[in-house]
């Protein structure tokens, strides 16, 4: 039997006791040394950022833009990490794509089928038609944006009544269309007064969960918030990446204080 995303998604972060996701989102001018080196460089310590986590690690998130910047060489260190995780974690697009039609089948068909990724986060701004290409595949996974961590949220998001903004309406229909169990949410850990109502109106959904770390959001609830009626993912990128001197042993550090922290509160 073809298992859905989110059933993959839960079954290896319960094979490995631990909900977080590490942003691959790497700056190499934040990395002492790295920048003056040949992309060949930035590929290999990559690999070893995996290596040093997979056995910890159920999910990675790679933003796109990190390596879209470099062109074909950037592409070709994006697939160099997918093929390096192997299958031993799934792989997440942060591409937040949102276009309708002929744009968002190419968006997926690259995304999954070229690229091979588990799942992609997507804007709903453009309604059920930017998000219907992406989860045909009940393998497949996509994360909606519905609330985010950072201040200028609320220009969109809170748009509407105290008993009905707008991200809760997102949540709904999320729900509304997650009909192959493939369909999730983003929800930044900087709300946690607003994941709690979000939580309430989500049930079945996955929860991908940004803003612990860096930008001061609480660990603890977030965790407890988004696991309450489905499998919801802690995202730390610059919390782990950045760790310390700077070097692959702080890094693996850091991603173990992360998951036993996680391991005690689950």
């Amino acid at each position: 039997m073809v298992k859905s995303f989110n059933t993959r998604l839960t079954e290896i972060c319960d094979m490995k006791n631990s909900r977080l996701c590490i942003g691959l989102d790497i700056d190499p001018k934040r990395i002492p040394g790295l920048a003056s080196m040949k992309i060949s460089k930035w590929q290999e310590f990559t690999q070893k950022i995996i290596n040093a986590t997979i056995d910890i690690c159920p999910v990675y998130k790679l933003n796109l833009a990190f390596y879209e910047c470099f062109g074909s060489a950037g592409y070709k260190w994006m697939k160099n990490v997918i093929k390096t995780i192997d299958n031993r974690a799934i792989i997440i697009a942060d591409g937040k794509r949102g276009d309708i039609g002929n744009t968002a089948e190419k968006y997926a068909e690259s995304i999954f089928d070229y690229f091979g990724f588990d799942a992609v986060t997507l804007s709903p701004y453009m309604g059920r038609d930017s998000i219907l290409p992406f989860i045909e595949d009940k393998t497949r996974g996509a994360f909606i944006l519905c609330l985010t961590s950072n201040p200028s949220s609320i220009d969109f998001q809170f748009q509407g009544t105290n008993k009905y903004p707008l991200y809760l309406s997102v949540a709904k229909l999320v729900r509304k269309l997650n009909v192959k169990d493939n369909l999730g949410l983003v929800v930044g850990a900087t709300n946690l007064k607003q994941m709690q109502q979000i939580s309430e109106n989500s049930k079945g959904l996955s929860w991908l969960v940004p803003g612990v770390g860096a930008q001061g959001g609480q660990l603890k609830g977030s965790l407890k918030t988004s696991n309450a009626n489905g499998t919801g993912i802690i995202n730390v990128s610059r919390g782990i990446l950045y760790a310390g001197d700077g070097t692959i042993n702080a890094i693996k550090t850091e991603a173990i204080k992360y998951t036993e922290e996680i391991r005690k509160l689950l």
